[in-house]
């Protein structure tokens, strides 16, 4: 095998604008929508030959790392199971296999929570397999289950199944009694299903085949043809997204549709679903999310201002907002982010000072749940029935496997009812911190901070740096169990919330998106910078990861300041910007015009095109960098990273390694499977080790 890089041939094309902007852009050709022309499959799969010479002599490692990743792995886990509607259902892992069986038991007197996983556990008689994805999956290079539901009378199942990785799915329907498969199939669709109370009607969301945009709602009738589907609503503006969901009481079916600024939804009855009523017009950067409990909806809204959102009220027959009346007003210190609504009283999922916390709102009182250490990520977790008093919710930390409690918010007793299982791991080796770096602009941006005890802050050491920054996304200070490897080797990993997600509220998600992309960039820079002031890694043993929206932040981060960084990891990349957002035809591109911004108007081209990785690679020395992507994703096409990596290659003055890996028969995800993505992980974390000067270590 060759360590010579392949050589991609240059084709003149230029991309125009619709004002007249006219780009250069050699590597265009390597576009091909249908994956199969063969100059192109032969250059990536010449990419992967070289991927594999240059990461053999780390195989030893790589083998090393994904046999400590697996390690921790309780092969026979399941998760904690949940009650619907007389039965419990959990899904279960077996030893040696990579995918989950879905299942389910018979409710009994007494049964709760903690008795049902005994008997998962033992593997006791009574269990109802729904779906077990080893067998589907047997024989197939990739295999996903998007979504499952059990129709009211709890005896058809339906599902969503991707057997590409490409996100359309196909979905199929088996009678629980009889074992019987249907032979209606639908083909073309998100993994969204909702049942009307007939037990025979299925409403689910058709895409685009070419954009993958969510565009109609369809319902279909147990053995009628799906050609006949009537359609319940289009949606004809192409910057929304669109699902269907049931209301926590049962009562209603909703059509939801949300583009980046604006929502709009409309339910119908559950038991007669042939009208959908708005419960409020959609107005451009009005948002809302409803739910129905009792007598009155329930609403998460930013309307009148409430940037960081409020909850409002509604009486179920409401149809604009002049019918909303406040519950929980709006606080420019609070962001809420999520509700759950029960009988006797309000969870809110919510952040304050960077971090997520819990309130109960009951009686006229609230109250918090409590958190066990001072940075730590808590959220809602399954609350499947209305009328309990036991709130289920997660937590966990940099240093605290996830775990599930349940809290009687009338006691406050509180029920441990599992904590992730990592064999092999004791808590007491590692430390977490909460870090505050100073942006160049004088904002305070939060880091979460992991290491194995002894690490001692000196300059000397190395470190991994890890964000994502976009589409409000909040990435929280969880526990990561593959970077306990990073750790016992040596190195420290930091999360830099940078702006463009939400952990500081909407204001930090504003602050990094459309014309202040930038300060995404500049922030993850700056963190770097304080880091290594603080003394937590050396100045050249820095290592960069990010990975789709982040994989862009990796390519700016790589054109503003290549000499902050040993070694970047870069997965599925969004680093052509501008070429692709002049492409409707892509999936995502015209949703996301609020995120990014339209280059087909020129203050919004000129930005993009000011920070786009691809357009601004230069002629300069460049770290190390492994890139991946798979050639079946719909989210970022492949030939983004492929462009990328054959202009950099022209024009790269480093030394460090170009690593561009294609998983052919993978999408944005990367492999299916819980055991196959640990081997991508651990070539990634073999190249950065061997890079930062730890890898026999």
């Amino acid at each position: 095998m060759s360590t010579t890089p392949p050589d991609v041939e240059q084709r003149p094309h230029q991309v125009r604008a619709p004002f007249g902007a006219v780009r250069d852009d050699a590597y265009y050709w390597l576009r091909d929508d249908q994956r199969a022309r063969p100059e192109v499959i032969a250059y990536l799969e010449a990419e992967n030959a070289h991927a594999d010479a240059v990461m053999a002599p780390l195989k030893p490692l790589q083998d090393a790392l994904y046999e400590e990743f697996v390690g921790r792995i309780k092969q026979d886990d399941a998760s904690v199971p949940y009650r619907e509607r007389g039965w419990w259902y959990y899904t279960r892992y077996e030893t040696g296999q990579d995918y989950p069986v879905h299942a389910r038991r018979r409710d009994a007197q007494g049964m709760d929570a903690l008795a049902v996983q005994r008997d998962v556990e033992a593997g006791a008689p009574g269990e109802q397999v729904l779906l077990d994805v080893n067998a589907m999956a047997a024989g197939k290079d990739y295999f996903s289950v998007g979504d499952y539901e059990v129709s009211q009378d709890n005896r058809v199942l339906a599902w969503a199944e991707d057997a590409v990785g490409r996100r359309q799915y196909t979905i199929r329907f088996r009678d629980l009694e009889t074992g019987e498969v249907h032979p209606d199939v639908i083909d073309g669709v998100s993994p969204n299903l909702v049942w009307a109370d007939d037990n025979r009607t299925l409403f689910y969301v058709e895409n685009d085949p070419e954009t993958l945009l969510t565009v109609r709602v369809r319902k279909h009738v147990l053995g009628t043809p799906v050609a006949d589907d009537p359609v319940v609503y289009e949606e004809h503006d192409d910057s929304f997204y669109m699902g269907v969901d049931r209301t926590r009481d049962d009562r209603f079916i909703c059509i939801e549709v949300e583009s980046t600024v604006s929502s709009e939804l409309r339910c119908a009855p559950a038991a007669d679903p042939r009208e959908f009523t708005v419960l409020a017009p959609r107005e451009r950067d009005v948002e809302y999310q409803a739910d129905h409990l009792g007598d009155r909806w329930v609403i998460r809204t930013n309307d009148a201002g409430a940037s960081n959102f409020k909850l409002v009220t509604a009486p179920t027959d409401a149809t604009s907002r002049a019918q909303w009346t406040d519950l929980v007003p709006h606080r420019e210190d609070v962001y809420i982010e999520d509700y759950d609504l029960f009988d006797g009283f309000i969870a809110i999922g919510e952040r304050s000072g960077g971090l997520e916390r819990i309130r109960i709102l009951r009686d006229g009182a609230e109250e918090f749940v409590k958190a066990d250490e001072d940075a730590y990520s808590m959220g809602l977790d399954v609350n499947s029935e209305p009328d309990s008093e036991w709130l289920r919710y997660g937590y966990t930390s940099m240093t605290t496997p996830e775990t599930t409690y349940e809290m009687n918010v009338r006691t406050g007793e509180r029920r441990l009812l599992k904590q992730q299982p990592v064999p092999g791991y004791d808590a007491s080796l590692y430390e977490t911190q909460r870090l505050w770096a100073t942006a160049r602009d004088g904002t305070k941006v939060p880091v979460s901070l992991v290491y194995r005890k002894g690490y001692v802050p000196d300059g000397t050491g190395a470190l991994l740096q890890y964000a994502y920054g976009s589409y409000g996304h909040s990435i929280d200070p969880s526990f990561s169990s593959t970077a306990v490897s990073l750790l016992d080797r040596g190195v420290a990993y930091a999360i830099a919330h940078i702006r463009g997600g939400q952990e500081m509220g909407r204001a930090w998600y504003d602050d990094g998106k459309l014309l202040n992309k930038k300060n995404t960039f500049t922030d993850f820079i700056d963190v770097t910078d304080f880091l290594v002031r603080e003394g937590w890694a050396a100045p050249g043993r820095v290592a960069a990861h990010g990975g789709s929206a982040g994989g862009l932040l990796m390519g700016a981060i790589a054109n503003m300041a290549p000499d902050r960084y040993r070694v970047i990891l870069s997965q599925v990349p969004f680093v052509d910007v501008v070429t692709t957002m002049l492409d409707p035809s892509i999936p995502l591109t015209t949703n996301e015009y609020d995120e990014w911004g339209n280059p087909e108007q020129r203050e919004y081209y000129d930005y993009m095109l000011s920070y786009s990785p691809y357009d601004n690679l230069a002629k300069q020395a460049y770290p190390a960098m492994f890139i991946g992507t798979g050639l079946w994703d719909s989210q970022v096409q492949y030939w983004e990273p492929a462009k990328y990596v054959a202009k950099l290659r022209d024009l790269d003055t480093g030394d460090g390694p170009i690593v561009f890996r294609t998983n052919m028969d993978a999408g944005h995800g990367g492999k299916s499977g819980r055991f196959r993505r640990y081997r991508e992980l651990a070539e990634m974390y073999a190249f950065a080790l061997d890079r930062l000067g730890v890898a026999g270590e």
